[in-house]
């Protein structure tokens, strides 16, 4: 009893490390997404072997808001969404976390909105989706969680030596976002792990 219990202990730690590793060694593609109801930025990136690698950025432009057309402006962003989700085929879709600012509830409304539309198409694609704060995703991409949006432009540009900074900023935030999101993935030497929260 006493050895069979050893030797599948031993096999779950083996397999532990194994599946450990593979998420360290292996090629991941996410997606990360900046939220907006008139420009949402999304970024595709890839880690490979040789390093972190830009697939594609972007962005999905809605409808003007007019009158009551907040349905067709989700609608549009939802089909957007769907049809980067599906050219891609990202293993993880990456979000900010809200942010409410108590001048602009409005605001906070709307984006959970957009937000809700964006989980919804990973949730149908059976793609997780990971929430990471703005401050977190600042201090990972460029070293400080205050850092402003153009800072954060001039970081992405320096990661992915590109000519310019990626314009408009939400393409530079959403590439934040997946690069915040693969940055947590790393394994230190003590072996303790970041962990981003999963929807």
């Amino acid at each position: 009893m006493r050895s069979t219990f050893s030797a599948l202990f031993f096999t779950d730690t083996v397999l532990q490390f194994l599946s450990v590793a593979a998420i360290v060694m292996s090629t991941m593609r996410v997606v990360g997404v900046d939220p907006g109801l008139n420009i949402t930025g999304y970024g595709v990136i890839e880690r490979q072997s040789s390093g972190t690698a830009l697939i594609e950025a972007g962005v999905i432009r809605l409808p003007r808001s007019q009158g009551n057309n907040l349905p067709l402006r989700l609608e549009s962003l939802f089909k957007g969404v769907q049809e980067v989700i599906e050219e891609f085929r990202p293993a993880a879709l990456c979000l900010e976390e809200v942010y409410s600012h108590a001048d602009y509830p409005r605001t906070a409304i709307l984006m959970g909105h957009a937000r809700g539309v964006i989980c919804l198409a990973a949730r149908l694609a059976g793609i997780p989706v990971f929430h990471l704060s703005a401050k977190r995703i600042k201090q990972s991409v460029t070293g400080n969680g205050n850092a402003s949006k153009s800072q954060v432009q001039r970081a992405v540009q320096q990661r992915f030596s590109l000519s310019l900074p990626p314009k408009p900023p939400d393409v530079a935030d959403a590439l934040a976002v997946a690069l915040c999101y693969l940055n947590s993935l790393r394994v230190p030497v003590n072996g303790s792990r970041g962990r981003s929260k999963a929807l």
